[in-house]
C-alpha cells in the first residue's frame, strides 16, 4: 500500500488550503477595518483613544437603546412613525374622560363623539348641561392640558335625549298624546 495522496486528495487538500487562506485574509482585513470578522460587530481598539463624552459600542451600568423599552414609549413611537397621532390623541379625550375632567363631572356626562375638533358630551339632566355649558372654557383647557393643543376646539353639549312619542310607521300632525289627557 502506497502512503502517498492520490489525484483526488491532492485536489481536495489544495482546496481547502485555498479556503483557510481566504479566509485568514478577510479576518485580516476586518481586523484591520476594526470589526470583528466572524460577528460583524465593531471591536473594542486599545490603540484609540475615547473622546471625552462618547459612548462605548458595549453594554454598560447606563441606559443603553438596547435596553427594554416601556410598552407605552414603543406604542408612542410606533404611532409618530405611522402619523398616528391625531387619532390616537383623539381617542385618549374618551379614553381618559374621568382622568381628565375629574370623577364628579364623569359621573354626570359622557362624550359622545368628536368630529372635526368638535367634542359631542350628553350630560345626564339639564342642570348638568347649563352647568358644563357655563364651565366650558375650564373644560377645554383640562383637555388640552391632558391631550394637546387642537385635538378638542369646541364642546357641544347637550341634555338628556327627550322620549320620542313616534312609534311606527305612520304619524299624524297634531298636539300628540297631550289631547288624550284632557
Amino acid at each position: 500500500m502506497s502512503t502517498e495522496p492520490t489525484g483526488q486528495d491532492d485536489v481536495n487538500q489544495r482546496g481547502i488550503d485555498l479556503v483557510r487562506r481566504t479566509l485568514e485574509e478577510a479576518r485580516a482585513a476586518a481586523r484591520a477595518r476594526g470589526q470583528d470578522a466572524g460577528l460583524g460587530r465593531a471591536v473594542p481598539v486599545p490603540s484609540r483613544r475615547r473622546v471625552t463624552g462618547s459612548r462605548r459600542r458595549w453594554s454598560g451600568p447606563g441606559p443603553d437603546t438596547r435596553d427594554p423599552q416601556p410598552l407605552g414609549r414603543l406604542a408612542q413611537d410606533l404611532a409618530k412613525q405611522r402619523g398616528w397621532t391625531p387619532q390616537v390623541a383623539e381617542g385618549a379625550v374618551f379614553g381618559q374622560w374621568k382622568a381628565v375632567v375629574g370623577h364628579q363631572i364623569a359621573d354626570h356626562a359622557t362624550p359622545t363623539a368628536l368630529n372635526d375638533g368638535v367634542l359631542s358630551v350628553t350630560a345626564e339632566s339639564t342642570a348638568w348641561a347649563t352647568q358644563l355649558r357655563l364651565m366650558q372654557s375650564q373644560l377645554l383647557a383640562k383637555i388640552a392640558a391632558a391631550v394637546g393643543n387642537g385635538v378638542v376646539k369646541s364642546l357641544k353639549i347637550t341634555g338628556p335625549a327627550r322620549p320620542s312619542w313616534r312609534k311606527g310607521q305612520k304619524h299624524f300632525s297634531g298636539r300628540g298624546p297631550r289631547d288624550t289627557y284632557g
